[in-house]
């Protein structure tokens, strides 16, 4: 017994022996207390016998367990701490997601590749975890999901609120399919609309609804002297919808056997990894050199929608966690060759397609697919176009090309021979002017110098635009038979550039 005694005292003087002075005197066991204030001194041990703590001392502080969540789910649940929404239409939307298992399964399974790194940023930032299921509700956890009203993403940003938030849309990517950007964005998002209305029940409608939607109705509300909570404001059926299933998905996720639903292990770990890259480099040979299937490396880098991946843009690219050593290795065991096979080229003059398919050695068929660009388009100048790259070329795409490149199109003009008759005192200057087009063109047409004067009642041949209207002349009757045939056979300029507009119906 003496022996143990000595033992424990030995042990608590080594105890006391840690803590470290503070400026007033005492002693302080915060490790990351500054150094001025770790002022070492002699131990000082207490005097009287030793007293137990007590259970009501151990309940005034937090513990942290000593064992980590067995899987992901079970680390979701210890982070519900959003207040739950009690409402038939949760029970509505539990029984519709519970009777599709199927359904539930394949989302589940989408988001295991995702939602380790969103838990992550959501503890980081002391936010409920629950919110970590929103992409459920919005993508189905499906990065390339594009709504009617141009919303795109898991998280579903519209295109200015993207902007609002430093998600960078051009032709080379769309940040708010990236996995790492999208997430920090919504979680800006929320946090901001969380300490606009002080609430998660009205922020998670403005995030559905906008903003100043929700500020409308509680306004409303507050007006006509009735409650402002989730439930009790007038809004779309989307939003009246939209907490109940995030709410629904919540439950199931808390307790799945009552829901008969069995969740897919996602274990609590990092699925993928980030990794540096300082050089721009075909999308084709990443995969290739970290082992991994093209598809598989686009859906954990969903914004990239070109074969290359631009450096000065994306420095950084996701790969899966085991693969991502592999990469680094087969990288710096790559010596010769280049990495990348595209580059971008600038438009310097509006063009057509052929005249820049013939410039740079390409198909106009490949140049309209990688580039996107539908017939009958000219590309204005100033136009940022994906083209093969020599293999003299040595300089990397710039930053401000990579990330603010656009493709600027105008329609072709479509022009039909037409013949009109000249007045007194036409000549090949008054005809052009009238018809706004060269007089070169005009004399050209017609086999006459530029300076010619045409007789009155003279047949003249102009090129046109098929929707201009020769208002002031009267075409032959050949002529109009002529412009009446073609204008069957071929389509208007206004045809050709038409184009559809879906109802815009998201708000964020």
């Amino acid at each position: 017994m003496k022996l143990l005694s000595t033992a424990c005292l030995a042990g608590l003087l080594f105890l006391t022996g840690c803590a470290t002075q503070s400026p007033s005197g005492g002693f302080s066991s915060d490790p990351d207390a500054p150094l001025s204030s770790q002022r070492h001194s002699s131990p000082v041990i207490p005097g009287g016998p030793l007293q137990p703590i007590t259970a009501t001392k151990m309940g005034s502080s937090q513990v942290a367990p000593l064992f980590t969540p067995a899987d992901l789910w079970d680390r979701i649940r210890r982070g519900f701490a959003m207040p739950d929404l009690q409402h038939e239409l949760v029970q509505d939307r539990e029984q519709w997601y519970a009777s599709r298992p199927d359904y539930m399964q394949r989302m589940t399974e989408r988001s295991s590749k995702y939602l380790f790194h969103i838990v992550e940023e959501l503890e980081r930032r002391g936010m409920p975890t629950e919110l970590a299921l929103l992409p459920y509700i919005e993508s189905a956890f499906n990065p390339q999901a594009v709504s009617t009203a141009k919303a795109a993403g898991m998280w579903q940003f519209m295109p200015a609120t993207g902007n609002y938030f430093d998600l960078k849309q051009n032709v080379f990517r769309d940040d708010r399919r990236d996995v790492l950007a999208s997430t920090r964005a919504a979680l800006d998002y929320l946090q901001k609309l969380h300490r606009m209305f002080g609430d998660w029940h009205l922020a998670l409608a403005a995030y559905n609804w906008g903003e100043g939607s929700v500020s409308r109705a509680i306004a409303r509300n507050q007006k006509a002297g009735l409650g402002t909570s989730y439930t009790e404001l007038n809004m779309p059926a989307e939003t009246r919808m939209y907490v109940p299933k995030l709410q629904a998905v919540k439950n199931i996720v808390a307790d799945p056997e009552a829901f008969k639903t069995e969740l897919p292990l996602i274990e609590n770990h990092p699925y993928f990894q980030t990794v540096d890259i300082t050089h721009d480099i075909d999308v084709a040979l990443v995969a290739q050199l970290a082992g991994i299937r093209e598809q598989d490396f686009r859906a954990l880098n969903p914004s990239f929608n070109k074969p290359v991946i631009l450096a000065a843009g994306t420095p950084q690219i996701l790969l899966p966690w085991d693969n991502a050593k592999v990469f680094q290795r087969n990288l710096e065991a790559r010596s010769q060759g280049q990495y990348a096979s595209w580059t971008v080229w600038t438009v310097p003059s509006t063009m057509s397609v052929a005249e820049v398919a013939q410039r740079m050695s390409m198909s106009e068929a490949d140049l309209r697919h990688i580039n996107g660009i539908p017939p009958r388009m000219l590309i204005k100048a100033g136009s940022a176009l994906m083209v093969p790259r020599s293999t003299t070329t040595r300089q990397d795409v710039t930053e401000h090309v990579a990330d603010h490149g656009q493709i600027a199109l105008t329609p072709e003009i479509i022009t039909r021979r037409t013949t009109v008759r000249a007045g007194k005192r036409d000549s090949v200057a008054s005809m052009a002017k009238r018809y706004r087009v060269s007089a070169a063109n005009v004399a050209d047409w017609n086999s006459v110098k530029p300076g010619a004067a045409f007789k009155a009642g003279q047949q003249v041949v102009l090129y046109l635009p098929v929707q201009m209207k020769t208002a002031g002349a009267k075409p032959t009757k050949a002529g109009a038979a002529r412009n009446q045939s073609a204008s069957k056979k071929s389509p208007t300029i206004s045809k050709v550039a038409r184009g559809g507009t879906p109802t815009k119906t998201r708000r964020h």
